[in-house]
């Protein structure tokens, strides 16, 4: 019997891992679970797994509690209600003590015992201050997480050049290393403002992008032009679907009269 499943806390983001012992979980189904922060709250989003990915032998995984209840998703939208308050008072106080900083989000976990202030930096900050006058407002655990540009785009959120959300804050499960040596095997115009995302690092779908990229440059032969060998711009199979949707359409319409 497959016992364990991933579940996510956020919409993108990592995935973590969990025995479900006897329950029977389905996808998209809300969960509480057991975290090094205690008890949280969260979706499943791959069910019926016989072994974690990448999870090391000697680490045993923590325990799904239960199928969420009403009453815990109340308790949920509760804490999330408390964040933008935290969020204020959180940015009044690194400004009253002048810490170069930007804050980025506040997050409560589900039994409220501990608050996480996500925020940026260009340099190291010594913000044991800050955490002694947020323990002190709060009366809980505080913890400040430092992140980097890709997870700042990821928390925050927005679209792309392409017009879609950003990938990072819709699906990705992770980020992966992603080389401008990408870009030049996809024949992109190396152009830092095209092949770069908000974050300012390359794009992510560089990444993913690739391997089919190639799979189809090598069907094709090589990267040479279309006319060099012997074909036109009716040959791309983007123009080639548009013809045939065409010539379906033209065949619906009947013969004139």
């Amino acid at each position: 019997m497959s016992d364990i499943v991933g579940v996510r806390f956020e919409r993108a983001g990592k995935i973590s891992y969990f025995t479900c012992g006897d329950l029977q979980l389905s996808f998209g189904d809300q969960v509480i679970v057991e975290s090094s922060w205690g008890l949280d709250f969260g979706t499943v989003v791959t069910p019926c797994l016989n072994q974690a990915p990448e999870q090391p032998a000697n680490q045993p995984l923590r325990a799904v509690v239960r199928l969420a209840t009403p009453e815990d998703e109340q308790s949920y939208e509760n804490m999330r209600k408390l964040e933008p308050e935290a969020f204020a008072y959180c940015q009044q106080q690194i400004a009253k003590l002048g810490l170069p900083m930007k804050l980025i989000r506040v997050s409560y976990t589900f039994d409220g015992g501990k608050v996480i202030f996500y925020f940026s930096s260009e340099n190291r900050v010594d913000f044991r201050e800050l955490v002694k006058i947020l323990a002190g407002h709060f009366h809980t655990r505080i913890e400040l997480r430092q992140v980097g540009v890709r997870d700042e785009a990821r928390i925050v959120g927005g679209y792309s050049t392409c017009g879609r959300e950003l990938c990072c804050a819709s699906f990705l499960n992770n980020f992966h290393p992603v080389s401008i040596r990408m870009a030049k095997k996809q024949n992109l115009a190396l152009n830092p403002a095209k092949i770069s995302g908000v974050c300012g690092r390359l794009m992510c779908c560089l990444y993913y992008e690739y391997d089919d990229n190639r799979e189809r440059a090598e069907h094709d032969g090589d990267s040479a032009p279309a006319a060099k060998k012997g074909r036109t711009c009716a040959d791309c199979p983007k123009n080639a679907k548009k013809a045939n949707r065409q010539t379906e359409e033209d065949d619906n319409l009947g013969p004139e009269e």
